[in-house]
């Protein structure tokens, strides 16, 4: 979308420090006014369209992103200080999200079809013809992820669950990395012209700083919104959704530790590996993924000094990464800091040092459990490639520790057969605590497919119910209306005797 005003911004190389080439617009309240009127005219007609429309749209997308080819992947490296084989990675996830939504539009179980036909003769009193269906709730507002430049934004999976659910979006581009969001916008755009959609499906904002952003979700055209980040942006964005005239519902998905549960058969057995493999996730993209594992939980001992020992060797061999934007090492520094001049928490390791912009040097500290119960700013998430362990005087303070955790996108257990027990118990307080339970595994990687919660009771997101990655996600954008002894042609298709659409129904 064009601008109102000539202002414009640049994008930062995260390496250097240094501004981009390109400019990008500044867009204002006019601009906001214009996409969210577009949208709204847009919306009825794109509500409308069959699932084969629809899912062809989506393809649309997925194959005009995959055109853009080393055009894409310069600019969000240049953009974000990522490696190209993580930009290639996440092009082919994002493509891969896309598709898979095309796949659940054509399934049509998203649409949840009930009808409980007319019972005239019933007694005491005759049942009217009833028939349901889910509907797009309307405009969502994306804000785009500053860690994720294509998977968690402009085409990601809030864009592609909201687009699924017949939804038009208004994007507002993360300014981190505005080139990269302009590009996969010009071929969304071109994939709504190419399919004869009404301009409104899909609207581009970008601009730095919070009034663009604010002014969008103000907006009594906007319906819902979708938001990956800090806890302070989600709460805010909530505020302003819910002093709205008409409240919205908001989506955010904000901030985890992704506690580890090292159980004493596992971490006898095989201690050393553990603290290489948890190093490797911990730096894994310089620690800045949402799920990164920040909190390290077990029984104090030798196996644990094991695991200390091999972990905090792995992380001094680990070099430094780029991270995202100045802000975001600024703030992971400060983390550090903090939690390096407490006088109870010890200071394992930290990762090899760096003279370049931006470097995240990965950082490792261990406190007993007594000190952590005792102070809330060591269950704060550090944004980035830093841990804390808990030493445990036993498992029952371990057991304690778990159910006094905040909700969490994930918690994970390393077990073996001996701990049985111990982790049934666990999995319990885990169940109530985290979106998604992992056995012998890590956190870091999300699989996108149908059985997948990327969500957790506050304050992993700001509504439990749903989740960002995964088919489910369609959820969040749709609502159910009731059709009472409405005449069969005035039906929507989807509700028809004759089922048009040729979509699963189950009937009364």
């Amino acid at each position: 979308m064009n601008a109102t005003s000539s202002a414009s911004f640049r994008g930062i190389d995260p390496a250097t420090g240094k501004p981009l080439d390109a400019e990008h617009p500044v867009h204002g309240p006019g601009d906001v006014e214009r996409a969210c009127t577009l949208a709204a005219t847009a919306f009825r007609t794109y509500r409308e369209t069959s699932p084969a429309q629809r899912a062809a749209f989506l393809e649309a997308i997925a194959e005009r992103i995959l055109r853009t080819g080393d055009r894409l992947l310069d600019i969000a490296c240049a953009e974000s200080g990522l490696p190209a084989a993580r930009i290639l990675g996440e092009r082919g996830r994002t493509v891969g999200q896309l598709r898979l939504f095309a796949e659940v539009v054509r399934a049509g179980d998203w649409v949840d079809v009930r009808i409980d036909p007319a019972l005239p003769d019933r007694q005491p009193a005759p049942r009217s013809d009833l028939r349901l269906r889910k509907v797009g709730i309307g405009p969502v507002a994306v804000f785009g992820a500053s860690n994720f430049p294509l998977a968690f934004s402009t085409a990601g999976g809030d864009t592609a669950s909201a687009l699924a659910a017949g939804c038009p979006v208004v994007l507002k581009a993360h300014p981190a990395h505005p080139g990269t969001s302009a590009l996969v916008a010009a071929a969304i755009a071109d994939a709504v012209a190419a399919c004869g959609l009404p301009e409104g499906v899909f609207q581009h904002l970008s601009g730095p700083g919070n009034a663009l952003g604010s002014a969008l979700v103000r907006d009594p055209r906007i319906k819902a919104v979708a938001f990956t980040g800090s806890r302070a942006g989600g709460l805010a964005l909530v505020a302003l959704a819910a002093a709205r005239p008409e409240p919205i519902p908001v989506y955010a998905e904000m901030s985890s530790v992704n506690p580890v549960f090292l159980l004493p058969g596992a971490l006898t057995a095989k201690a050393e590996a553990l603290g290489e493999a948890f190093i490797g996730s911990l730096t894994l993209g310089a620690g800045q993924f949402c799920t990164n594992p920040g909190l390290v939980f077990a029984v104090a001992g030798e196996a644990l000094a094991r695991f200390e020992a091999a972990a905090a060797a792995s992380l001094a061999r680990t070099r430094a990464a780029t991270m995202l934007t100045s802000g975001i090492h600024a703030a992971y520094e400060r983390g550090i800091e903090r939690l390096a001049v407490h006088g109870e928490v010890q200071q394992l390791a930290r990762g090899c040092a760096s003279d370049g912009e931006n470097q995240g040097r990965g950082a490792l500290f261990a406190v007993d459990a007594a000190t952590f119960r005792a102070d809330p700013a060591l269950r704060e998430e550090v944004f980035g490639a830093a841990s804390i362990i808990v030493r445990c005087a036993d498992l029952e303070t371990l057991m304690a520790l778990a159910g006094e955790i905040e909700g969490q996108l994930t918690g994970t257990m390393h077990l073996d057969r001996d701990d049985h027990e111990t982790a049934r118990r666990l999995l319990g307080l885990l169940e109530d605590r985290c979106g998604r339970v992992l056995v012998n595994g890590w956190p870091t990687g999300v699989e996108v497919c149908h059985a997948m919660v990327h969500g957790g009771p506050f304050p992993a997101t700001s509504d439990v119910r749903s989740t960002s990655v995964g088919s489910l996600a369609i959820e969040r954008f749709l609502r159910p209306v009731c059709y009472q002894d409405v005449p069969d042609d005035l039906l929507p298709p989807a509700l028809r005797r004759s089922n048009p659409l040729q979509l699963p129904r189950r009937e009364g």
